[in-house]
Parts: C-alpha cells; sequence; structure tokens
C-alpha cells in the first residue's frame, strides 16, 4: 500500500509539473501546438491532482494499518483495470492504457493475496 501511495503521489507531482513529461511517461505523445478545442493538459493536469491525492490516502492508510481500505481497494482497482482495457478494446483509448491497467490489474491482485495470506495466518497460527 505504501509503495503505490509513494509512486502515485509522486507520478501525480510529475504530471503537475510537467504535463508532457507525463505523457511521456505513459507512452503518448505530448501534442505539440494545442488548437483552441485541446484540453489535453487540462485532463493531465486532473488526473495528476486525483493521483497525487489518492497516493496520500494510499500512504495515510499503510500508516495507519488501516485493512478495511486495503480490502475496499481491490475490486476499485479491478474495476480501473476491466475499465482501462474495454477502452483499448474498443479504440477509445490507445495501446499504451494497457499499461495501466495490468498495473491497476496486478495491484489489485497482489493486495488481494496479502490480504488473504494474512486472515489466514491469522486464523491458523503457527
Amino acid at each position: 500500500m505504501a509503495v503505490f501511495g509513494v509512486l502515485a503521489a509522486a507520478l501525480g507531482a510529475v504530471g503537475l509539473l510537467s504535463p508532457d513529461a507525463q505523457l511521456s511517461l505513459l507512452g503518448l505523445t505530448a501534442p505539440g501546438e494545442r488548437g483552441s478545442g485541446d484540453h489535453t493538459s487540462a485532463f493531465v493536469t486532473a488526473s495528476s491532482m486525483a493521483a497525487l491525492n489518492m497516493g496520500v490516502y494510499y500512504v495515510l492508510a499503510a500508516l495507519a494499518d488501516w485493512r478495511a481500505f486495503f480490502r475496499w481497494t481491490v475490486p476499485f482497482r479491478l474495476l480501473t483495470c476491466t475499465v482501462f482495457t474495454v477502452a483499448v478494446v474498443t479504440g477509445r483509448a490507445p495501446e499504451a492504457f494497457l499499461g495501466v491497467a495490468a498495473w491497476e490489474g496486478l495491484g489489485a491482485l497482489a493486495t488481494g493475496t496479502a490480504l488473504w495470506r494474512e486472515r489466514r495466518a491469522e486464523a491458523n497460527p503457527a
């Protein structure tokens, strides 16, 4: 949880400081000249702020050892994985989003597995 939180916060900060750098990290091309209807920077700024906030929430939850929060993240990260994968498959998002989908899906599986193992160990102390 803490590692994910720190990474999410760091990537959010990158996007706030340099939207073009964030696009590059995602494997997306930053538009050179922005047209009057191009709001790419606004959307990168909004998602980067959300990532920064989410990262801080994850770190605080890890510091508090807030297991309920950990459990809540599993289905929602799986949902995020599914939505991003479907967005790529339907042509709504570029293939680079599969990396984000994989990050979310693997993070959900790792969290769910860790919670399951801890619960099993607590039920069967050695």
